[in-house]
């Protein structure tokens, strides 16, 4: 997810004010590989409620998708947006801590790419930021279980 957000940033902003983006969404998806639960939990059981909100999601997205793909930087408000409703769903969906903070990463990496979306070169602070966010998330300590 991070390479796309930068390879469309860099579409619209100068290649390397991407860089952080890609940077701190690799960093985030290798701390989380190595912490956590195995895998992603894309679909373990009793997922009916998640694979309901994933298609509430598409057709939300296919809605808004008719009203912002026309226009300068349409790709990348799309990939954006698409971004932000799917971490934020995933926000609302779980518990668990490991796939709270890469939502968290997920969200702060779309929002400093929106940047990119304003009139103007926003210069690389605001992905440097985004990608410091995103990789830092990864390194919040999680909660010890206490459970007997």
């Amino acid at each position: 997810m991070s390479i796309g957000l930068a390879a469309l940033a860099g579409i619209y902003v100068a290649p390397l004010d991407a860089v952080p983006i890609a940077a701190g969404g690799l960093v985030a998806g290798f701390v989380r590989d190595r912490s956590g639960p195995a895998g992603w939990g894309i679909m373990p059981p009793g997922s009916t409620p998640r694979l309901i909100l994933c298609v509430a999601a598409a057709l939300l997205g296919l809605w808004i998708a008719l009203s912002i793909t026309t226009g300068t930087a349409a790709p990348l408000r799309f990939a954006v947006l698409a971004v932000i409703v799917q971490a934020g769903s995933r926000l609302l969906s779980t518990r668990e801590p490991a796939l709270i903070l890469a939502a968290v990463a997920a969200l702060a990496l779309a929002i400093g790419v929106s940047s990119a979306v304003a009139t103007g070169a926003p210069g690389a602070a605001p992905f440097a930021a985004a990608g410091l966010v995103a990789a830092g998330a990864m390194f919040v300590r999680q909660p010890a279980s206490h459970a007997a």
